[in-house]
């Protein structure tokens, strides 16, 4: 009896023993201290791009060459001497080399799948910068507003449709997405999960009430046009300048859905009442693409300029329908300058705002705010 009891005290003690230990959350989200023992640890030195090293902007201005350093992306689009699609590698030996920022999406609505931005305030501008990853419901992980410390050491920096992001060579072989002839081949990809854990380490806990939004001036980005269904004015900001705007998070105000959509050729046309599962331009925000996967633009007016508001078809709200004209209000969300074909000019065609959620917009009539109404819910 006593050797039984001896065997089953020692296998107690076993089992107690193969109790995982119990995640902290220090271990989780590093404190300030933590987060500078951990830069001090680096065996030749580190860089950080933080508010007082010039910031995210500093970062890519760095790192970012006009041409990149992969020959397979250079035969893309081209304005001049601006390329629209470029890869450049980062050092992966040497120093550490760390950027800093803040979450500003959030991929529950699914407007942002396997893909963040990261925001920072430099001497009151704000900077941004997009973050491919690849990896579903990131959020998880990595919320909205949670403050990150991201190692680039190995990764890339380059461009997609002159769209700055944190990303890594991927070879893109999309026989289905549009203008494909003009896509397939070596392009900034999406950061392997594993890869993109051990790079990102977060800082205290998230945050959403320390998120700037900048409100943006329609005038400063397009100019106006006399005839609103066929215009989409020029852009009053340079390519380089554009990549510099791209990704900030943004409000812009005193605005109302149209009920039209923007066609490939740079005009407003009203939308249908078709089905969204049949109908690419349904009076809803995203639309069947028939599974090409570009966003669906809806247009917005502040009663001098047209706008885009950018919605993926796999976003919980795309069958939403579309706001009716007399609510007016807000939008936040991610601005957006998107230009992957060198034969355009940019134009009020090329910008948009994405909204993260439904929550994003705002929208009142004078006596009601607007309610979001789904497709198949209403009689039509």
């Amino acid at each position: 009896m006593k050797n039984n009891l001896i065997i089953l005290s020692m296998a107690c003690l076993v089992l107690a023993a193969c109790q995982p230990k119990a995640v902290e959350p220090e271990q989780m989200f590093l404190s300030e201290e933590q987060v500078m023992e951990m830069l001090q640890a680096e065996p030749e030195g580190y860089i950080l791009y933080d508010a007082d090293n010039g910031g995210l902007n500093q970062f890519v201005a760095d790192y970012m060459t006009e041409e990149g350093d992969y020959d397979y992306v250079r035969y893309r689009a081209k304005i001049g001497d601006n390329y629209l699609f470029s890869i450049d590698t980062i050092p992966s030996a040497g120093k550490g080399i760390y950027i800093r920022g803040r979450i500003t999406t959030d991929d529950a609505g699914g407007n942002f799948y396997k893909a963040m931005v990261i925001q920072q305030l430099v001497n009151g501008r704000q900077h941004a910068l997009r973050v491919s990853i690849d990896m579903g419901n990131s959020s998880g992980m990595y919320a909205m507003g949670q403050e990150v410390l991201i190692r680039v050491n190995g990764l890339c920096i380059g461009r997609y449709a002159n769209q700055p992001q944190l990303c890594v060579p991927s070879f893109n072989n999309n026989l289905n997405a549009s203008h494909y002839d003009e896509k397939v081949g070596w392009a900034p990809g999406r950061i392997p999960a594993a890869k993109a854990r051990a790079a990102i380490t977060r800082i205290g806990m998230p945050d959403i009430d320390r998120l700037y939004y900048e409100e943006i001036d329609l005038s400063k980005l397009v100019t106006s046009s006399t005839d609103k269904n066929e215009g989409y004015g020029k852009s009053l900001i340079d390519l380089e300048t554009a990549r510099e705007w791209d990704g900030k998070l943004v409000k812009i105000s005193g605005v109302h859905f149209t009920g039209e959509y923007a066609t490939t050729q740079g005009k407003c046309e009203k939308c249908t009442t078709g089905n969204p599962e049949t109908d690419g331009n349904a009076n809803v925000f995203g639309p069947t693409t028939g599974n090409v996967g570009y966003p669906q633009s809806r247009v917005v007016n502040n009663g001098t300029l047209n706008f885009m508001v950018s919605t993926s078809e796999y976003a919980k709200y795309s069958h939403m329908f579309l706001p009716d004209e007399e609510y007016k209000g807000d939008i936040k969300g991610i601005l957006g300058f998107y230009m992957d074909n060198g034969a355009y000019s940019a134009t009020w065609k090329t910008w948009s705002v994405t909204p993260r959620d439904i929550s994003d917009i705002t929208l009142y009539n004078g006596v009601d705010f607007w309610e979001p109404v789904e497709y198949g819910t209403k009689a039509e």
